[in-house]
């Protein structure tokens, strides 16, 4: 799963090296718009359809924490 999510975070910003970073948003890789796209993306990818009380940015700060929320979604 974390490679195909790396994929899909390659797709939304394609200039950045998600692989090397601790903290997406602290080092500026996505911002609001891109995670509104990411939502998208892994909701089709994934077949669910993610909460939107659960679209903050702390939780696509990390692969580990996009993880979590999948999970919550029932992935």
């Amino acid at each position: 799963m974390n490679k195909r999510i790396l994929d899909l975070l390659s797709e939304t910003r394609p200039e950045f090296d998600f692989s090397e970073s601790s903290d997406f948003i602290s080092e500026g890789l996505l911002d609001s718009f891109d995670i509104v796209q990411l939502v998208t993306l892994l909701d089709a990818e994934f077949g669910i359809s993610i909460d939107g009380m659960d679209i903050l940015p702390e939780n696509f700060c990390s692969v580990n924490t996009i993880i979590s929320l999948l999970n919550k979604n029932r992935v």
